[in-house]
């Protein structure tokens, strides 16, 4: 059974051929992950190799825009900072089996983590075991009291079917070192999300599953905020139609024309769509399903303790971390009203090499785009502001190393000094010593929790005098921008229309008076 949407279809999320559980290779037992791949490959013969072919296996992405060399191997951002000497803690969310340092071996089939993806469920891998889930019973963390459980590999082998929003938000959603922490419109309120927040992705709207817009083609699968389709000016795709365009835009389901109701008005919305992204007007705030995201993180104030020399947490009245001595202070955000800008999709980042201006906050990021550029259009974004460690005699931001338990880790020391050091050696970056805390900024493209129709921006939201769009420069916006000189010839020319109007009312109503006297 295929479901239709305009002019694409897609089979629903429990479509298969196969009973998993049938199948001898998948009885058993199972000590590692190492040894359930080798069982997937037997049947699903080039599957890892697809999967090492792709970003989310290598972290390793050249710009075609930029030419720089991205991923998050090596990247920077404004909350867990960088991956370097980390990796034990952070590849967590590695599509494969014990990355822990520079030793793993991406050549290894048996270290593609098949589960991950595919999981019905009852699967997590830890932070802190390299991409590897619980095999038997740990304490986590350690002195907590607390237990986790080893994952049944066989049940979960025999239970695995396509990828969902919870597989996929196992990952996407959490990064950043918690839920909903970086993109602000991906969280865990998006597994079973109502339509109001999430048209298409809500049980009650489209049901669609992430890889319902995020096609995959041997495992490669489309979309990335590295390096974005901000216009797409075509009419909608046919599902299997062979094509070069994103899959993975608003338009290659709905067209660039996509309004209808209402010939004038239809005309006028879709006129808009040469300068707004569809989002702008259909993501009306982001962070509104109940998990707050963070809007700014200040490291400068991490490693406080408490009286007894202990690290401690402060929360909000919602119960929210708002202190932690391990990361610093936080700024939560919910139902945030996005900030515009022009945007052409492509995007230049701060590296750890990248020399910097230490006189004003740093732009890890920086979106491009002009008015009156073709291929740019209005986006929202969410506007993270952050403080970070600096050095300020190489002028670059540093990666520290906090993550893993041993005496040089902040989370575990609280000593910038050791922390940096051997965060920075990991990064292959010089370190003078001599450290600072820097602003920092980063944006993040809104394409997510999209609103039904009927909750979209109306005209008054962008068209008036403090309205959504008021800093966007390039434009002349009717309830915006005016002219006082226009302004003042109009407003004479409506007076003396309104004398024209009453001085012919007076002269009938005079005549009408003189006729009926006589």
């Amino acid at each position: 059974m295929l479901f239709c949407l305009g002019l694409s279809c897609v089979l629903p999320a429990w479509a298969g051929t196969a009973d998993h559980s049938q199948f001898d290779v998948l009885q058993g037992p199972f000590a590692t992950g190492e040894e359930v791949t080798r069982a997937c490959l037997s049947c699903h013969t080039e599957a890892s190799r697809q999967v090492m072919a792709t970003r989310h296996w290598s972290w390793e992405y050249e710009n075609a825009d930029t030419g720089q060399k991205l991923g998050k191997k090596t990247m920077l951002n404004g909350f867990c900072i960088g991956n370097k000497s980390n990796e034990a803690f952070c590849q967590s969310c590695h599509v494969g089996y014990g990355w822990k340092d520079d030793s793993f071996d991406f050549t290894a089939e048996e270290k593609v983590d098949c589960l991950a993806c595919h999981n019905t469920g009852d699967y997590a891998k830890i932070g802190g075991l390299a991409g590897h889930p619980a095999y038997q019973r740990m304490e986590m963390p350690k002195g907590s009291g607390k237990f986790i459980e080893p994952v049944d590999l066989v049940a979960v082998a025999q239970a695995i079917g396509e990828t969902s929003r919870r597989t996929c938000g196992s990952c996407h959603f959490y990064g950043g070192g918690g839920d909903g922490v970086k993109h602000g419109d991906l969280d865990s309120s998006l597994v079973t999300p109502d339509r109001q927040l999430d048209v298409h992705m809500s049980p009650d709207g489209g049901n669609f599953r992430c890889s319902t817009c995020h096609q995959s083609d041997d495992h490669n699968i489309a979309g990335s905020r590295i390096s974005m389709t901000a216009a797409d000016p075509h009419g909608a795709l046919i599902r299997g139609q062979p094509s070069d365009r994103n899959p993975a835009t608003c338009q290659s389901c709905h067209g660039d024309r996509p309004h209808q109701d209402g010939l004038l008005h239809a005309n006028r919305l879709n006129d808009h769509a040469t300068t707004l992204a569809c989002q702008t007007c259909h993501i009306p705030t982001f962070a509104r399903g109940g998990v707050p995201t963070k809007m700014g993180w200040d490291w400068s104030t991490a490693g406080q303790l408490d009286e007894n020399s202990k690290p401690f947490q402060h929360r909000d009245s919602d119960g929210h971390v708002i202190y932690d001595s391990k990361k610093g202070d936080f700024v939560l955000g919910e139902r945030v009203v996005p900030e515009y800008l022009w945007f052409d999709g492509s995007v230049t980042y701060t590296q750890p090499d990248t020399v910097i201006d230490p006189s004003a906050p740093v732009a890890i990021n920086s979106f491009h785009g002009a008015p009156g550029d073709p291929g740019s259009r209005i986006w929202p974004v969410k506007l993270f502001q952050g403080k970070q460690p600096y050095d300020k005699i190489h002028k670059t931001l540093l990666v520290p190393h906090t993550a893993i338990p041993d005496d040089t880790a902040f989370w575990y020391n609280f000593d910038w000094d050791k922390a940096l050091a051997v965060g920075t050696e990991a990064a292959g970056q010089p370190f003078s010593g001599e450290y600072g805390f820097i602003e920092t900024t980063m944006l993040w493209p809104i394409t997510h929790m999209v609103a039904p129709a009927d909750q979209a921006l109306d005209c008054a939201s962008c068209h008036s005098d403090q309205g959504r769009l008021a800093a966007v420069e390039g434009l002349w916006m009717p309830g915006r921008d005016r002219n006082a000189l226009l302004d003042r010839a109009g407003f004479g020319l409506a007076a003396l229309m309104l004398l024209g109007v009453a001085g012919h009312a007076g002269l009938r109503i005079g005549l009408g008076l003189r006729r009926r006297r006589h």
